[in-house]
């Protein structure tokens, strides 16, 4: 009774399809053609109820009717049209390959925006693809830098000594990797940039400097230390680590190269 027409008319259409499937398979098998199939997909998206009159299948095996008809079709309109993406043409291909050989400093960002220059539309992913992709040596590790040149390298850091008084005195040493030796050290409650430098200065007077200096990266050594470090006789720019974060060691055998360093 509080049913509308149009409700009863798809449930009357319903009952009636599956009266004919049962007519159309008795006394054999039930017999469903992908017409039925279809009608049952579309009564699913029109109809909220049609799980209410369904007898002759379970619901399940409408919802995979569905899944199956929708794969169906995005797989005939991929087939229908063009596959894949469209491939990026010779020529550019060349260009790319040509820029990277003859400008070895350019990266994929560097040659994307000079082809943008020229109004080819492509994506750094893809420059970056197609580069030339020139041999390099593999650069030495981390111990076999320590090993080479550790006659020439002293580290510099900070450790702290608790007073009776319950102050904190920060302890800065040079230490000298050939023979574990200390070469000096200096005590201050108050540590600057500006006071580290000067430790840095009375520990290598005049033109004693090691060949690399290794420390961490903490904030007492600012710029002023490090305008000290680039200004000592024959020393280099170096930053490295003594507690195990990043190291980056510059001008090594002429190469620019990167270590990471793990404290044990």
């Amino acid at each position: 009774m509080l049913k509308t027409s149009a409700v009863l008319r798809l449930e009357n259409l319903a009952l009636r399809q599956q009266l004919s499937v049962l007519r159309r398979s008795a006394p054999k098998r039930l017999k469903v053609t992908a017409a039925d199939r279809i009608f049952w997909v579309w009564l699913r998206r029109v109809w909220r109820d049609w799980k209410s009159v369904l007898m002759i299948v379970k619901a399940d095996t409408v919802v995979a009717w569905h899944r199956k008809g929708f794969r169906l079709f995005w797989t005939w309109k991929i087939h229908r049209g063009k596959r894949g993406r469209p491939s990026v043409p010779q020529e550019v291909r060349n260009l790319i390959r040509m820029m990277s050989r003859n400008n070895p400093r350019w990266g994929a960002p560097r040659i994307h925006g000079e082809l943008l220059k020229l109004g080819i539309e492509i994506t750094e992913p893809t420059v970056a693809k197609y580069m030339d992709r020139q041999w390099r040596p593999p650069s030495q590790t981390w111990r076999t830098f320590l090993d080479n040149h550790v006659k020439s390298m002293v580290s510099v850091d900070f450790f702290t000594v608790p007073t009776i008084r319950f102050q904190v005195l920060y302890v800065f040493q040079v230490l000298a990797h050939d023979r574990r030796r200390i070469l000096h050290f200096g005590v201050t409650a108050h540590p600057t940039a500006e006071w580290t430098a000067q430790q840095l200065r009375e520990a290598f007077p005049w033109d004693s400097a090691p060949r690399y200096l290794l420390r961490d990266r903490d904030q007492i050594f600012g710029k002023a230390f490090v305008d000290q470090v680039k200004a000592t006789p024959h020393a280099r720019r170096i930053q490295a680590t003594a507690e195990g974060e990043v190291a980056e060691i510059r001008e090594v055998g002429g190469l620019h190269h990167h270590y990471e360093r793990r404290a044990a």
